[in-house]
């Protein structure tokens, strides 16, 4: 619906392919469910915090019982505030997203721990089974620096020839955009954001392949590079926290199904390489955005192509 994103967009993979393409990595992967105890003091509210951090090995086993899929990695970070425990439960889900996975997988965990910590004197009672330090479905400092869902970093080398050619710009000038813009600007802002328009490309994805249009939100944080070198440009896209699937919720609509088949992403054993796609395509988004930026070309081409 937006023909000035569609074209940019195409423009990028199109420079990054005439430069040999590009690297994306998976760095990490997890599922996260935080819920809340309410204990009777902040002493109780330690004791529960240790026993949790003491006991993790009792605790997989009984969030592990609910599914075959999923895998309970870590229980981490554990806060107290106050009288208020809020655990982060971290899984790894397979090729599904995992919100439901996880959320009833961490349901019998706290009934569990509840009924064993009672036993040593602990008065602890599971407030909400979600305590927002998931963080589901919003911009969070704890996601950009733990992760959540697929960490993707997508990078390329840009020869100037073909930043000149094809961007209309240089490589100094998208490197002072991005530090300006991305950077400063982001900081003066106060974003969790450091980028021009993640979300733009999350959002098209999500919806086309029959994502929780919700976690947009969550994949609109990261970080952009830009540095100019000697005989280039090296450019690359962070993304902590992007949820994804291809199997379960959406993508069984037909439609959805049908863009993932098209993506040869569609069913077990996919998501990673549909992770990698997404990574791709929000690195292509993002040096065509910075370029018509650097070049003075971003309000012709909305102009000539639409919104």
């Amino acid at each position: 619906t937006e023909g000035a994103l569609v074209a940019s967009v195409n423009r990028g993979y199109s420079v990054i392919n005439r430069c040999g393409g590009c690297t994306v990595r998976v760095i990490e992967d997890k599922m996260t469910r935080a819920p809340v105890f309410k204990t009777s003091s902040v002493v109780e509210a330690i004791k529960l915090k240790h026993w949790i951090l003491e006991n993790f090995q009792r605790i997989k086993e009984v969030a592990e019982s609910t599914t075959r899929h999923g895998r309970l990695i870590s229980i981490h970070p554990v806060v107290v505030v106050g009288r208020y425990v809020y655990p982060r439960f971290a899984y790894s889900t397979g090729d599904a997203m995992g919100m439901n996975m996880v959320t009833i997988a961490t349901e019998k965990a706290c009934k569990f721990i509840e009924e064993e910590v009672a036993k040593e004197g602990i008065r602890a009672r599971t407030v909400a089974l979600s305590g927002n330090l998931c963080v589901d479905k919003k911009p969070s400092g704890v996601n950009m620096i733990e992760g959540r869902g697929k960490s993707i970093v997508a990078e390329v080398f840009l020869e100037e020839e073909v930043v000149r050619r094809y961007l209309k710009t240089t490589s100094k000038a998208i490197e002072q955009v991005n530090l300006y813009k991305n950077l400063i600007g982001s900081a003066a802002a106060n974003s969790m954001g450091f980028n021009a328009h993640y979300a733009n490309i999350i959002g098209a994805i999500f919806l086309a392949t029959g994502q929780d249009e919700a976690h947009i939100v969550e994949g609109s944080i990261g970080i952009t590079v830009a540095e100019a070198e000697e005989d280039g440009l090296y450019f690359s896209v962070t993304l902590p926290d992007v949820p994804l699937g291809t199997v379960g919720g959406g993508t069984r609509v037909e439609t959805q199904r049908e863009c993932l088949e098209m993506l040869g992403c569609r069913g077990s054993g996919k998501a990673l390489k549909f992770a990698e796609i997404v990574g791709g395509a929000v690195l292509a988004g993002e040096l065509s955005l910075l370029g018509a930026l650097a070049s003075g070309d971003l309000a012709r081409a909305h102009a000539q192509l639409g919104r």
